[in-house]
């Protein structure tokens, strides 16, 4: 896909990137392309069938010029410390990591055995943690750099021992944000999407089973979520040229994707009318001012409001701001809406009436309760209209 987008071929000349994870699946995918943009990428990876296949088919591609891989056991605190030391020395510097390896166990939470949660604290976050200590040192010397954690979508029933480690990377990336946000350093996080590689195929089997669904329902269900494995990996390497703009964020492929204008499918549109138009910019100018107040809160309240909000929309509100402004700007250039986006106004609407609830026994001035509560039931209102059109 990137070999076809001429501009961004060099754009990441002789930049030196740790990708943890790239032997395979969405992280293979994100190593071609940051080769192909010019970067001298190490591909961490601890599986050497993994490593041999991901060699033959960078040759095939021509792509082996600038990659080196790096055999490693990630829940080694000893062996990243060695790698570490390794690519200082061969490269002099870092200027991007990559944390995407991860290992996956799934099961109940009380059926899950100890020794496979302790992996997976090694590997989904001290491993993330340890290669951050040992860099960032060398960034803040520098003024330079950039630190990607790949996250997921949160708590998920049967996937604790995989999702709770995840989501903590989600927020050792906010601490750190918050830490070096005067510095030239970027961090953030991204998440794929639903995306069917062999390791993802074989969780949804098992996980489909326990909710009592076929893999193929499960698959129906989740449709307009789904991306390649390229079109993932596009998104991992494409969001280096946006550092600055994601940084301190929590972000997705296909937002990435929409920014640089690449988009997964031709999605069915609806036309829509003036007045429909008009409700939904009502709509989604109320949730920019939301979001922009969010940020303007002290970090614990604005920590909790941000938890809440992705705990009940399913996505971040950097992810979900980005694809509301997106689609002000499609409905603004053409009066029509892609059919996708009418989930995420359902879940909005979800939102915004927990909101309603719980401003009925929170606030107890009844001027401000009134004030509030016919902001909330005019949102919810508005939405409704968009949903039913």
């Amino acid at each position: 896909m990137i070999a076809k987008i001429d501009k961004y071929q060099n754009a990441l000349n002789d930049k030196v990137i740790l990708f943890t994870g790239g032997g395979g699946g969405i992280g293979l995918e994100a190593v071609k392309a940051l080769l192909y943009m010019g970067a001298k990428v190490i591909i961490a990876e601890k599986d050497y069938k993994k490593i041999q296949i991901a060699k033959n088919i960078l040759k095939d591609e021509n792509l082996t010029e600038n990659a080196c891989f790096y055999k490693i056991d990630l829940a080694s605190k000893f062996q990243i410390e060695k790698m570490i030391r390794y690519i200082i020395k061969r490269y002099s510097f870092i200027d991007v990591v990559f944390n995407n390896a991860t290992v996956i166990f799934l099961g109940e939470i009380e059926n899950v055995n100890l020794k496979s949660w302790d992996i997976s604290y090694k590997v989904n976050f001290i491993a993330p943690l340890l290669i951050t200590q040992k860099i960032i040192p060398l960034m803040k010397n520098k003024n330079n750099g950039i630190i990607v954690f790949v996250s997921s979508s949160g708590a998920a029933p049967y996937m604790g021992a995989y999702e709770i480690y995840k989501t903590a990377q989600v927020e050792l990336a906010n601490t750190l944000y918050a830490e070096i946000e005067k510095t030239n350093i970027s961090v953030y996080t991204i998440g794929p999407g639903l995306v069917k590689t062999e390791t993802a195929a074989n969780a949804i089997e098992i996980i489909s089973k326990k909710m009592g669904m076929s893999t193929d329902e499960f698959y129906q269900m989740n449709e307009s979520r789904i991306l390649g494995k390229e079109e993932a990996g596009l998104g991992f390497a494409l969001s280096v040229l946006k550092s600055k703009e994601y940084s301190g964020q929590e972000i997705g492929s296909t937002l990435v994707l929409n920014d640089f204008g690449i988009n997964k499918t031709d999605n069915e549109n609806k036309d829509l009318d003036s007045k429909t138009i008009e409700i939904i910019i009502k709509v989604i100018q109320a949730f920019n001012e939301q979001y922009n107040g969010w940020k303007n809160l002290n970090i614990f309240e604005r920590q909790w409001v941000l938890r809440d909000f992705k705990k009940n929309v399913g996505i971040s509100s950097d992810e979900c701001n980005e694809n509301l402004i997106h689609l002000l700007n499609t409905v603004k250039s053409s009066n029509i809406i892609q059919l996708d986006y009418l989930s995420l106004f359902k879940k909005l609407k979800h939102y915004f009436q927990v909101q309603y609830k719980l401003l009925q026994g929170w606030e107890k001035n009844p001027e401000k309760l009134k004030n509030h509560s016919d902001y909330l039931l005019d949102l919810i209102n508005n939405i409704e209209i968009i949903i039913r059109k």
